[in-house]
């Protein structure tokens, strides 16, 4: 007789259901990595670069840096930074979308910010296919500069460093992931290398994009652009409303107004 552990096990194993297939890498415009699997993502329908108004030159940027990524040219791994709703995500996306709309062999895999440790097994499944990913982790921090040490060992260096068809996009709020803090200058450690080591993290990418927060001449030209795009009427003065009532103003907040809008015009999006 078997050992009952062994017998509970192998119940087990009958009863979970079995891993889904690996998709077709070369089939689907987008993936979705998560909990150690890959899936294709279920839409993938970024906006089109030329909604995304007030960010000329890091939409230039980053859709040349996609370009190379797509042509197996030498590419960059990139942080977007900087003021919430400013359009870091969206533009990730649609420039990739972007890409393959010119035939560009290339795809988007978005992975969970809190999973650094699974993608050296992502990297393993996307390594010898000839086409390029962007491995897009959205809204990225650390509390502290030895969380970031997996990432900074990922993008440079490690022994398990991404593959030469992937780049990491990633967005994050702060400018260099992980917050300073004031008691770096008290610390017994020389206060330069706290500094140098926290900024390490941040030097490892090769492009580094900031988003500012916007001015309302801005927030109502994006407005405008969302409005005529979608036929929608449109009144400077609402929109500025809506802004002001949500005390923010953002290409999210735009977004979101003209969400409204719509609703309220009986269109859809």
């Amino acid at each position: 007789m078997s050992d009952p552990l062994d017998r509970i096990a192998a119940a087990l194993e009958r009863l979970a259901p079995p891993p889904p297939p690996v998709p077709d890498l070369m089939a689907h415009p987008a993936y979705v990595w998560h909990r150690g699997f890959l899936q294709p993502a279920r839409a993938f329908a970024p906006l089109p670069l030329a909604e995304l108004v007030g960010i000329d030159a890091q939409k230039e940027t980053l859709l040349e840096n996609v370009r190379r990524l797509a042509d197996d040219l030498p590419a960059h791994d990139v942080l977007l930074w900087g003021a919430r709703g400013t359009g870091k995500s969206a533009l990730s996306k649609a420039a990739v979308a972007a890409v393959q709309a010119e035939g560009g062999r290339i795809a988007l895999i978005e992975a969970q910010a809190d999973a650094l440790d699974a993608l050296p097994q992502l990297f393993a499944l996307i390594a010898g296919v000839p086409r390029a990913f962007v491995i897009f982790l959205d809204d990225l921090g650390f509390d502290a500069a030895s969380d970031g040490r997996a990432l900074r060992s990922l993008l440079e260096g490690g022994a398990e460093a991404r593959p030469a068809n992937a780049r990491l996009f990633v967005t994050s709020n702060r400018r260099h992931l992980i917050p300073r803090d004031i008691a770096e200058q008290s610390s017994a450690i020389n206060p330069r290398d706290s500094i140098d080591d926290n900024l390490a993290l941040a030097d490892r990418f090769g492009l580094s994009l900031g988003f500012h927060a916007i001015d309302q001449d801005t927030y109502v030209a994006i407005v405008q652009t969302y409005a005529q795009d979608h036929d929608l009427p449109f009144d400077a003065a609402e929109a500025i409303n809506w802004a002001t009532r949500r005390g923010s103003r953002s290409g999210r907040v735009a977004w979101q107004y003209v969400v409204d809008l719509a609703g309220r015009n009986g269109k859809k999006l």
